[in-house]
């Protein structure tokens, strides 16, 4: 059943000009992390964006508290969201659609009301997910990038679901956790096609390589000449790589870092349990090493709430 909770979109479309977003951004944590703080039960193929259908007020709710811990960019319910995936459920084509689009809805709701309580100098901004093909497979692909489909299958389903969030009113596009080099190249095509600004944010397996074992500085040059895209980090990534993929990174591409990795713990599938460090000190320490390494776009993923978003939005140094 779809909410009738109230959705509220912008008439005239103007994405952010890349010159003014601010220097350093601090990026909010895991949307599922906070959904699952809140008591939702999240095993479903859709992930959060099944939340979209049944409990859009939770997906609100889950924005503002990020926005209250400092976050200065949200990013947007959409990361499995597809219209093939909400049409698995029974809905009709339109209202996939319009689900996909009221991610970004909800997080401008969630700023009017942050703005409402604080009057903030500077408005946070919204960047719309476009999670990778493994996530609407829902089969951990992400995190192996071997998908064994083509590339025009991947534009067959990026481009109607990037259309449907740019018509929304994002301010800019969060490409991210993508495994392999085809599925960035794929996207990279489709925002010289759209001249939309974005970042991009790779899945990696260790110190130098993506999920799929191709190599970052490859992912590097392949968006240099793209004037779309200002951003280029990891995500949905063990903390302890991420340093050395920032050098690394840095060593064929001259514009801004994007980092926000997961919180340092590891998943145990024999215990069904995270095991290892959460602790939003160690985090914000990080964080700091992270900006003297030369990222300035700094977050959380998998694992990291608000008060990590907190800790590290206090350890950066504002430039």
């Amino acid at each position: 059943m779809i909410s009738n909770w109230p959705l509220r979109w912008r008439k005239n479309i103007v994405m952010i000009e890349i010159d003014s977003i601010p220097r350093p951004l601090l990026l909010d944590g895991g949307l599922a992390t906070e959904l699952e703080t809140q008591g939702f039960e999240l095993k479903d193929q859709l992930w959060s964006a099944r939340l979209l259908m049944d409990s859009p007020e939770a997906i609100s709710d889950a924005h503002l508290a990020y926005l209250r811990a400092g976050a200065g960019c949200i990013i947007s319910a959409s990361y499995q969201a597809s219209a093939s995936g909400f049409m698995s459920l029974g809905l009709q084509v339109e209202e996939a659609e319009a689900l996909i689009r009221s991610s970004i809805a909800l997080a401008r709701d969630a700023i009017d009301r942050f703005c409402l309580e604080t009057s903030p100098l500077i408005q946070p901004l919204v960047a719309a997910s476009i999670g990778p093909y493994g996530a609407y497979l829902a089969d951990g692909s992400e995190y192996r990038g071997d998908y064994r489909v083509g590339q025009q299958t991947l534009r067959d389903f990026h481009r109607p679901r990037m259309a449907e969030l740019i018509k929304a009113g994002p301010d800019l596009l969060a490409c991210e956790t993508i495994p392999c080099l085809m599925e960035a190249s794929v996207l990279s095509e489709l925002l010289m096609e759209f001249a939309a600004p974005a970042w991009i944010s790779f899945s990696c397996r260790d110190d130098k390589h993506l999920s799929s074992g191709e190599a970052i500085r490859d992912a590097a040059l392949l968006y240099r000449d793209n004037p779309h895209v200002f951003a280029l980090g990891v995500n949905c990534s063990s903390p302890s790589h991420v340093e050395s993929l920032i050098l690394e990174i840095k060593k064929h591409w001259s514009k801004r870092i994007v980092v926000y990795p997961n919180s340092g713990e590891h998943y145990d599938a024999t215990s069904g349990g995270w095991h290892g460090t959460t602790s939003p000190v160690s985090c914000a320490s990080a964080a700091a090493g992270w900006q003297q390494s030369g990222a300035d776009i700094i977050g959380g993923c998998c694992r990291m709430g608000p008060t990590h978003v907190q800790a590290i939005g206090q350890a950066l140094t504002q430039r």
